[in-house]
């Protein structure tokens, strides 16, 4: 890592969408209006989103709460496969299920996700230039949410599976110059009331 000032990395996964996945959901507006509402007083200084409608629209409706700062629009941080295991560095007793979780997707999520997520890392992590901190929020999908956070644990590349993400729960990373990432929060969802806690997460996982 270089850079002279710490990054705050903010992560949220988008709002719930609709069943096509084409729009976000009266719960996922609400979602993404709460979220932008948490962040009002973070100094945010950009907000970036992938490019589909229900990341794009939880994007705008935070934005929307957040003052005048710049929005974003970047293939980085998209949905797609970030990683794709070998068998041989898998668990031999979840290797099948892991395996067969990655083969269901279309071929252009797997092939073309491993140079994505190397980009979105070169992008969106490390310390930064400059004397101040610097706050970014990237509004994405659950997978790379996971990517990130498997990264600034220095976990094995694999371990992105397995790591799940509520819809607008905001994770945070710092980097420091000089230390390593630090995860400072992970799936928090202390900005929605309990109705709007734990979409988007497995049924049988919700606390």
């Amino acid at each position: 890592m270089t850079g002279t000032a710490t990054r705050y990395l903010y992560v949220a996964r988008h709002g719930h969408a609709s069943p096509d996945e084409t729009a976000l959901t009266e719960s996922g507006r609400r979602q993404a209006t709460l979220l932008g509402e948490r962040l009002r007083s973070s100094n945010l200084c950009a907000v970036h989103h992938g490019p589909l409608p229900r990341a794009a629209q939880t994007a705008q409706l935070a934005h929307s709460r957040l003052g005048d700062i710049p929005l974003h629009a970047s293939e980085e941080a998209g949905d797609y496969i970030p990683y794709l295991p070998q068998r041989d560095e898998l668990p031999p007793d979840s290797a099948d299920r892991l395996l067969a979780f990655v083969e269901q997707f279309p071929p252009k999520e797997r092939e073309g996700g491993p140079a994505l997520a190397r980009a979105a890392l070169a992008r969106f992590t490390g310390p930064v230039e400059g004397d101040e901190p610097r706050h970014e929020l990237v509004i994405t999908h659950a997978f790379l949410a996971a990517w990130l956070v498997r990264d600034a644990l220095d976990a094995p590349a694999w371990r992105w599976m397995g790591l799940n993400h509520a819809n607008a729960a905001l994770t945070v990373i710092r980097y420091a110059p000089g230390r390593p990432a630090a995860v400072v929060m992970v799936n928090d969802m202390g900005h929605l009331p309990a109705e709007l806690r734990w979409t988007g997460f497995p049924p049988e996982l919700h606390a």
